[in-house]
Protein backbone atom coordinates (compact mmCIF):
# COMPACT_ATOMS: atom_id res chain seq x y z
CA UNK A 1 0.00 0.00 0.00
CA UNK A 2 2.80 2.31 0.40
CA UNK A 3 3.48 2.37 -3.42
CA UNK A 4 -0.12 4.11 -3.66
CA UNK A 5 -0.03 7.18 -3.09
CA UNK A 6 -1.82 8.66 -0.21
CA UNK A 7 -2.22 5.16 1.59
CA UNK A 8 -1.42 4.56 5.05
CA UNK A 9 -1.14 1.21 6.52
CA UNK A 10 -2.67 0.95 9.90
CA UNK A 11 -2.66 -2.31 10.98
CA UNK A 12 -2.04 -6.28 10.03
CA UNK A 13 -4.69 -8.90 11.20
CA UNK A 14 -3.73 -12.68 11.40
CA UNK A 15 -5.02 -15.23 13.93
CA UNK A 16 -0.71 -16.42 13.75
CA UNK A 17 0.83 -13.91 15.04
CA UNK A 18 4.22 -15.23 14.01
CA UNK A 19 3.28 -14.88 10.45
CA UNK A 20 1.98 -11.30 11.22
CA UNK A 21 5.36 -10.74 12.75
CA UNK A 22 7.40 -11.42 10.06
CA UNK A 23 5.57 -9.39 7.55
CA UNK A 24 5.34 -6.74 9.44
CA UNK A 25 9.36 -7.18 9.64
CA UNK A 26 9.63 -6.84 6.15
CA UNK A 27 7.78 -3.49 6.12
CA UNK A 28 9.71 -0.07 6.05
CA UNK A 29 8.40 2.90 7.14
CA UNK A 30 6.04 3.66 10.35
CA UNK A 31 5.45 -0.19 11.69
CA UNK A 32 1.03 -1.08 11.51
CA UNK A 33 -0.56 -2.09 14.46
CA UNK A 34 -1.07 -5.87 14.95
CA UNK A 35 -4.26 -7.90 15.54
CA UNK A 36 -5.19 -11.45 15.91
CA UNK A 37 -9.03 -10.76 15.82
CA UNK A 38 -10.18 -8.54 12.78
CA UNK A 39 -13.09 -6.78 15.20
CA UNK A 40 -10.34 -4.72 16.79
CA UNK A 41 -9.65 -3.74 13.44
CA UNK A 42 -13.29 -2.64 12.57
CA UNK A 43 -13.62 -1.13 16.25
CA UNK A 44 -10.90 1.42 14.91
CA UNK A 45 -12.78 4.09 13.30
CA UNK A 46 -9.26 5.81 11.69
CA UNK A 47 -9.47 2.80 9.46
CA UNK A 48 -11.03 3.74 6.40
CA UNK A 49 -10.54 0.34 4.30
CA UNK A 50 -10.07 -3.17 5.14
CA UNK A 51 -8.29 -5.36 2.51
CA UNK A 52 -9.01 -9.22 2.65
CA UNK A 53 -7.30 -11.47 2.03
CA UNK A 54 -7.83 -14.44 5.02
CA UNK A 55 -8.92 -18.11 3.75
CA UNK A 56 -11.77 -18.48 1.76
CA UNK A 57 -14.14 -19.43 4.29
CA UNK A 58 -13.35 -15.93 6.19
CA UNK A 59 -13.62 -13.77 2.64
CA UNK A 60 -17.58 -12.64 2.76
CA UNK A 61 -18.47 -12.42 6.83
CA UNK A 62 -15.09 -10.12 7.21
CA UNK A 63 -16.13 -7.89 4.36
CA UNK A 64 -19.90 -7.33 6.06
CA UNK A 65 -18.39 -6.81 9.20
CA UNK A 66 -16.13 -4.14 7.97
CA UNK A 67 -19.15 -2.51 5.62
CA UNK A 68 -21.43 -2.68 8.79
CA UNK A 69 -18.36 -0.95 10.71
CA UNK A 70 -18.27 1.83 7.61
CA UNK A 71 -15.38 0.11 6.36
CA UNK A 72 -14.78 -0.29 2.63
CA UNK A 73 -13.57 -3.34 1.50
CA UNK A 74 -11.32 -4.88 -1.09
CA UNK A 75 -11.77 -8.45 -1.06
CA UNK A 76 -9.62 -11.25 -2.64
CA UNK A 77 -10.95 -13.84 -4.83
CA UNK A 78 -12.61 -15.78 -4.77
CA UNK A 79 -14.65 -12.86 -2.43
CA UNK A 80 -17.08 -15.57 -1.17
CA UNK A 81 -16.65 -19.45 -0.27
CA UNK A 82 -20.85 -20.24 -0.24
CA UNK A 83 -23.73 -18.58 -2.34
CA UNK A 84 -25.45 -17.41 0.40
CA UNK A 85 -22.49 -15.21 1.77
CA UNK A 86 -21.96 -13.97 -1.41
CA UNK A 87 -25.53 -11.87 -2.04
CA UNK A 88 -25.04 -10.83 1.64
CA UNK A 89 -21.89 -9.19 0.77
CA UNK A 90 -23.34 -7.79 -2.01
CA UNK A 91 -26.35 -6.54 0.05
CA UNK A 92 -24.21 -4.99 2.46
CA UNK A 93 -22.21 -3.12 -0.25
CA UNK A 94 -25.08 -1.66 -1.70
CA UNK A 95 -27.10 -0.96 2.03
CA UNK A 96 -24.44 0.47 3.14
CA UNK A 97 -23.07 2.38 0.07
CA UNK A 98 -19.35 1.04 0.19
CA UNK A 99 -17.28 0.92 -2.63
CA UNK A 100 -15.98 -3.17 -2.94
CA UNK A 101 -13.51 -4.93 -5.27
CA UNK A 102 -13.03 -8.01 -6.04
CA UNK A 103 -9.41 -9.11 -6.39
CA UNK A 104 -9.88 -10.60 -10.03
CA UNK A 105 -6.86 -8.66 -10.63
CA UNK A 106 -6.50 -9.23 -14.05
CA UNK A 107 -9.59 -7.00 -15.12
CA UNK A 108 -6.81 -4.32 -14.63
CA UNK A 109 -4.17 -5.48 -16.85
CA UNK A 110 -3.89 -3.05 -20.00
CA UNK A 111 -2.43 -6.36 -22.31
CA UNK A 112 -5.20 -8.21 -21.02
CA UNK A 113 -8.08 -4.72 -21.18
CA UNK A 114 -6.64 -4.48 -25.19
CA UNK A 115 -7.71 -8.15 -25.31
CA UNK A 116 -11.11 -8.36 -24.23
CA UNK A 117 -12.13 -5.23 -26.54
CA UNK A 118 -10.53 -6.02 -29.51
CA UNK A 119 -12.44 -9.78 -28.64
CA UNK A 120 -16.14 -7.67 -28.55
CA UNK A 121 -15.06 -5.98 -31.56
CA UNK A 122 -15.06 -8.97 -33.64
CA UNK A 123 -11.30 -9.77 -34.11
CA UNK A 124 -12.23 -13.72 -34.13
CA UNK A 125 -15.59 -12.97 -35.23
CA UNK A 126 -18.96 -15.05 -32.80
CA UNK A 127 -17.42 -16.19 -30.04
CA UNK A 128 -19.16 -19.74 -29.09
CA UNK A 129 -16.68 -21.01 -26.52
CA UNK A 130 -14.27 -20.14 -23.78
CA UNK A 131 -11.85 -22.54 -22.42
CA UNK A 132 -9.68 -22.03 -19.28
CA UNK A 133 -7.25 -24.01 -18.59
CA UNK A 134 -4.81 -24.36 -15.50
CA UNK A 135 -2.34 -27.65 -15.12
CA UNK A 136 0.17 -26.76 -11.85
CA UNK A 137 1.41 -29.68 -10.39
CA UNK A 138 1.06 -29.70 -6.38
CA UNK A 139 2.98 -32.29 -4.88
CA UNK A 140 1.37 -34.81 -2.09
CA UNK A 141 -0.10 -33.36 1.25
CA UNK A 142 0.86 -36.48 3.05
CA UNK A 143 -1.50 -36.89 6.52
CA UNK A 144 -0.69 -34.90 9.23
CA UNK A 145 -2.10 -36.00 12.96
CA UNK A 146 -4.69 -33.78 14.97
CA UNK A 147 -2.46 -31.78 17.41
CA UNK A 148 -2.73 -28.66 20.10
CA UNK A 149 -2.39 -25.53 18.12
CA UNK A 150 0.87 -23.71 18.70
CA UNK A 151 0.60 -20.89 21.21
CA UNK A 152 0.54 -18.05 18.82
CA UNK A 153 -1.81 -19.45 16.70
CA UNK A 154 -5.94 -18.31 17.96
CA UNK A 155 -7.23 -21.08 16.77
CA UNK A 156 -10.99 -20.55 17.34
CA UNK A 157 -10.85 -16.71 14.99
CA UNK A 158 -8.84 -19.19 12.45
CA UNK A 159 -11.54 -21.31 12.12
CA UNK A 160 -14.09 -18.51 12.05
CA UNK A 161 -17.18 -19.54 10.37
CA UNK A 162 -16.51 -23.18 9.74
CA UNK A 163 -17.60 -26.12 11.73
CA UNK A 164 -15.75 -27.10 14.93
CA UNK A 165 -12.55 -29.09 14.41
CA UNK A 166 -9.30 -29.87 15.48
CA UNK A 167 -5.75 -28.61 14.33
CA UNK A 168 -3.47 -30.34 11.93
CA UNK A 169 -0.73 -28.91 9.99
CA UNK A 170 -2.28 -29.36 6.73
CA UNK A 171 -4.61 -26.81 7.06
CA UNK A 172 -1.95 -23.73 8.16
CA UNK A 173 -0.41 -21.69 6.84
CA UNK A 174 -1.55 -22.67 2.95
CA UNK A 175 -3.09 -26.39 2.65
CA UNK A 176 -6.26 -25.41 3.64
CA UNK A 177 -7.18 -24.94 0.15
CA UNK A 178 -7.93 -28.39 -0.42
CA UNK A 179 -10.22 -28.69 2.39
CA UNK A 180 -13.94 -27.87 1.42
CA UNK A 181 -14.58 -26.47 5.03
CA UNK A 182 -12.05 -23.53 4.03
CA UNK A 183 -11.13 -23.46 0.56
CA UNK A 184 -12.74 -24.20 -2.87
CA UNK A 185 -10.20 -25.93 -4.60
CA UNK A 186 -8.38 -25.04 -7.82
CA UNK A 187 -10.86 -23.90 -9.28
CA UNK A 188 -11.47 -21.15 -6.62
CA UNK A 189 -7.95 -20.77 -6.52
CA UNK A 190 -6.70 -20.11 -9.76
CA UNK A 191 -9.15 -21.09 -12.02
CA UNK A 192 -11.59 -18.28 -11.14
CA UNK A 193 -9.06 -15.73 -12.09
CA UNK A 194 -9.62 -17.10 -15.92
CA UNK A 195 -13.21 -17.67 -15.46
CA UNK A 196 -13.47 -14.10 -15.01
CA UNK A 197 -11.55 -12.97 -18.11
CA UNK A 198 -13.44 -15.62 -19.88
CA UNK A 199 -16.89 -14.57 -18.65
CA UNK A 200 -15.58 -10.54 -19.04
CA UNK A 201 -15.00 -12.41 -23.21
CA UNK A 202 -18.64 -13.81 -23.57
CA UNK A 203 -20.37 -11.48 -21.53
CA UNK A 204 -22.26 -13.52 -19.08
CA UNK A 205 -23.20 -13.48 -16.08
CA UNK A 206 -24.80 -16.82 -14.88
CA UNK A 207 -25.25 -20.47 -16.26
CA UNK A 208 -28.27 -23.14 -16.56
CA UNK A 209 -26.19 -26.14 -17.08
CA UNK A 210 -22.84 -27.36 -15.02
CA UNK A 211 -21.50 -30.84 -15.24
CA UNK A 212 -18.20 -31.29 -13.05
CA UNK A 213 -16.46 -33.91 -12.91
CA UNK A 214 -12.63 -35.68 -12.07
CA UNK A 215 -10.81 -36.76 -8.38
CA UNK A 216 -7.65 -36.61 -6.57
CA UNK A 217 -5.32 -38.85 -8.19
CA UNK A 218 -1.70 -39.62 -7.59
CA UNK A 219 -0.34 -40.37 -3.93
CA UNK A 220 -2.93 -40.56 -1.64
CA UNK A 221 -3.09 -37.78 0.99
CA UNK A 222 -5.73 -35.56 3.15
CA UNK A 223 -6.97 -33.82 1.25
CA UNK A 224 -10.88 -33.70 -0.33
CA UNK A 225 -10.98 -31.56 -3.16
CA UNK A 226 -10.37 -32.57 -6.92
CA UNK A 227 -6.57 -32.14 -7.93
CA UNK A 228 -7.48 -33.36 -11.44
CA UNK A 229 -11.34 -31.39 -12.78
CA UNK A 230 -13.18 -30.56 -15.85
CA UNK A 231 -16.05 -28.58 -15.71
CA UNK A 232 -18.71 -27.08 -18.17
CA UNK A 233 -20.85 -24.54 -17.78
CA UNK A 234 -23.94 -24.05 -20.60
CA UNK A 235 -25.58 -20.88 -21.43
CA UNK A 236 -29.37 -21.11 -22.70
CA UNK A 237 -28.09 -20.24 -26.24
CA UNK A 238 -25.34 -23.27 -26.46
CA UNK A 239 -22.14 -21.24 -25.84
CA UNK A 240 -20.34 -22.79 -23.27
CA UNK A 241 -17.52 -22.35 -21.11
CA UNK A 242 -15.02 -24.72 -20.23
CA UNK A 243 -12.44 -25.29 -17.30
CA UNK A 244 -10.14 -28.04 -17.08
CA UNK A 245 -7.30 -28.26 -14.33
CA UNK A 246 -4.98 -30.70 -13.34
CA UNK A 247 -2.59 -31.06 -10.40
CA UNK A 248 -0.34 -33.70 -11.78
CA UNK A 249 2.33 -33.85 -14.51
CA UNK A 250 0.28 -32.62 -18.36
CA UNK A 251 1.06 -31.26 -21.60
CA UNK A 252 0.36 -27.59 -22.72
CA UNK A 253 -2.84 -26.84 -24.51
CA UNK A 254 -2.75 -24.11 -27.25
CA UNK A 255 0.73 -23.36 -26.19
CA UNK A 256 -0.27 -22.89 -22.12
CA UNK A 257 -0.41 -24.45 -19.38
CA UNK A 258 -2.72 -21.61 -17.58
CA UNK A 259 -4.86 -19.09 -19.76
CA UNK A 260 -8.04 -18.91 -21.40
CA UNK A 261 -8.41 -19.90 -25.10
CA UNK A 262 -11.97 -18.13 -26.96
CA UNK A 263 -13.39 -19.92 -29.81
CA UNK A 264 -14.53 -17.73 -32.74
CA UNK A 265 -16.22 -17.89 -35.96
CA UNK A 266 -13.20 -16.05 -37.21
CA UNK A 267 -10.10 -17.72 -35.14
CA UNK A 268 -9.55 -17.76 -31.72
CA UNK A 269 -7.64 -16.00 -29.05
CA UNK A 270 -4.97 -16.88 -26.34
CA UNK A 271 -5.05 -15.18 -23.18
CA UNK A 272 -2.18 -16.41 -20.81
CA UNK A 273 -1.24 -16.22 -17.01
CA UNK A 274 1.65 -13.55 -18.06
CA UNK A 275 -1.57 -11.62 -19.44
CA UNK A 276 0.15 -12.00 -22.87
CA UNK A 277 -2.84 -11.67 -25.74
CA UNK A 278 -2.00 -13.68 -29.31
CA UNK A 279 -4.25 -14.08 -32.22
CA UNK A 280 -4.80 -16.56 -34.51
CA UNK A 281 -7.44 -15.54 -37.43
CA UNK A 282 -8.72 -19.04 -39.09
CA UNK A 283 -6.31 -20.58 -41.66
CA UNK A 284 -3.46 -19.27 -40.14
CA UNK A 285 -0.64 -20.69 -38.26
CA UNK A 286 1.17 -17.75 -37.30
CA UNK A 287 -0.38 -15.45 -34.31
CA UNK A 288 -1.33 -11.79 -35.27
CA UNK A 289 -0.75 -8.91 -32.29
CA UNK A 290 -4.07 -7.14 -31.43
CA UNK A 291 -4.28 -4.48 -33.69
CA UNK A 292 -3.51 -1.20 -31.63
CA UNK A 293 -6.19 0.78 -33.65
CA UNK A 294 -9.04 -1.24 -32.11
CA UNK A 295 -8.21 0.10 -28.95
CA UNK A 296 -7.65 3.11 -26.32
CA UNK A 297 -3.89 3.69 -25.57
CA UNK A 298 -3.44 2.23 -21.84
CA UNK A 299 -0.30 1.72 -19.47
CA UNK A 300 0.42 -1.60 -19.92
CA UNK A 301 0.49 -3.35 -17.39
CA UNK A 302 0.55 -7.23 -16.22
CA UNK A 303 1.57 -9.71 -13.51
CA UNK A 304 2.41 -7.62 -9.69
CA UNK A 305 2.32 -4.42 -11.92
CA UNK A 306 -1.40 -5.42 -12.88
CA UNK A 307 -2.19 -5.99 -9.45
CA UNK A 308 -0.91 -2.67 -7.91
CA UNK A 309 -3.07 -1.03 -11.16
CA UNK A 310 -6.02 -2.55 -9.08
CA UNK A 311 -5.41 -1.55 -5.73
CA UNK A 312 -4.37 2.05 -7.72
CA UNK A 313 -7.81 1.73 -9.30
CA UNK A 314 -9.90 0.68 -6.25
CA UNK A 315 -8.28 3.70 -4.23
CA UNK A 316 -8.82 6.15 -7.79
CA UNK A 317 -13.01 5.19 -7.64
CA UNK A 318 -13.04 5.58 -3.35
CA UNK A 319 -11.91 8.96 -3.81
CA UNK A 320 -13.84 9.95 -6.43
CA UNK A 321 -17.11 7.91 -4.64
CA UNK A 322 -17.32 6.41 -8.06
CA UNK A 323 -18.82 2.99 -7.71
CA UNK A 324 -18.87 2.15 -11.44
CA UNK A 325 -15.29 3.35 -12.22
CA UNK A 326 -14.25 0.13 -10.68
CA UNK A 327 -12.42 -2.83 -12.79
CA UNK A 328 -14.04 -5.62 -10.89
CA UNK A 329 -16.93 -4.36 -8.43
CA UNK A 330 -17.80 -6.78 -5.97
CA UNK A 331 -20.45 -7.99 -8.12
CA UNK A 332 -18.34 -8.86 -10.65
CA UNK A 333 -16.23 -10.81 -8.03
CA UNK A 334 -19.35 -12.78 -7.18
CA UNK A 335 -20.57 -13.71 -10.27
CA UNK A 336 -16.94 -15.27 -11.37
CA UNK A 337 -17.11 -16.87 -7.92
CA UNK A 338 -20.71 -18.85 -8.72
CA UNK A 339 -19.12 -20.22 -11.39
CA UNK A 340 -15.98 -22.07 -8.86
CA UNK A 341 -19.02 -22.58 -6.44
CA UNK A 342 -21.41 -24.45 -8.37
CA UNK A 343 -19.46 -26.48 -10.85
CA UNK A 344 -18.02 -27.77 -7.37
CA UNK A 345 -21.38 -28.50 -6.48
CA UNK A 346 -22.03 -30.09 -9.25
CA UNK A 347 -18.25 -32.40 -8.58
CA UNK A 348 -19.70 -32.54 -5.17
CA UNK A 349 -23.07 -34.01 -6.08
CA UNK A 350 -21.31 -36.67 -8.76
CA UNK A 351 -24.09 -35.24 -11.65
CA UNK A 352 -24.95 -32.27 -13.42
CA UNK A 353 -27.02 -29.72 -12.21
CA UNK A 354 -29.98 -27.10 -13.16
CA UNK A 355 -29.42 -23.78 -12.12
CA UNK A 356 -31.84 -20.71 -12.40
CA UNK A 357 -29.85 -17.57 -12.60
CA UNK A 358 -33.13 -15.34 -11.93
CA UNK A 359 -33.95 -16.96 -8.33
CA UNK A 360 -29.93 -18.14 -7.86
CA UNK A 361 -31.46 -21.38 -6.83
CA UNK A 362 -31.37 -24.96 -8.45
CA UNK A 363 -34.65 -26.19 -10.69
CA UNK A 364 -36.53 -28.25 -8.45
CA UNK A 365 -33.06 -30.09 -6.30
CA UNK A 366 -32.83 -29.84 -2.31
CA UNK A 367 -29.87 -31.74 -2.50
CA UNK A 368 -27.99 -29.23 -4.07
CA UNK A 369 -29.99 -26.26 -2.93
CA UNK A 370 -28.63 -27.22 0.62
CA UNK A 371 -25.45 -26.48 -0.64
CA UNK A 372 -25.54 -22.87 -1.29
CA UNK A 373 -24.85 -21.99 2.12
CA UNK A 374 -22.51 -22.82 4.46
CA UNK A 375 -23.46 -23.92 7.88
CA UNK A 376 -21.63 -21.58 10.29
CA UNK A 377 -20.83 -21.30 14.26
CA UNK A 378 -22.89 -19.19 15.88
CA UNK A 379 -20.31 -16.72 16.52
CA UNK A 380 -19.30 -16.54 13.29
CA UNK A 381 -22.37 -16.76 10.86
CA UNK A 382 -23.42 -14.89 8.02
CA UNK A 383 -26.29 -12.63 8.83
CA UNK A 384 -29.83 -13.20 7.36
CA UNK A 385 -30.34 -9.66 7.11
CA UNK A 386 -27.29 -7.58 6.56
Amino acid sequence: MSRIPGVELAAFCDPDSTLMEEKAAKLTGPRPALHQDLRRILDDRSIDVVTIAACNHWHALAAIWAMQAGKHVYVEKPVCHDMFSGAQMMAAARKYGRIAQGGTQRRSSGSVRRGIKALHEGVIGDVYLARCVHFQKRDSLGVKEIEKPPITLDWNMWLGPAREQGFHRNLQPYNWHWFWDFGNGELGNNGVHFIDIARWGLKRQLPTRIASTGGRFGSRDQGQTPNTQLTTYKFDDGVELVVEIRGLPSNQEAGISSGVIFYGSKGHMVIDVSDKVTIYPTGQTTPEPVAPSTVEAEEPSSGRNATLAHFRNYFDALRANRRESLAAEIEEGYLSTAFCLLGNISYRLNREVRFDPRTQRFNGDTEADALLRDRCRKEFSVPDRV
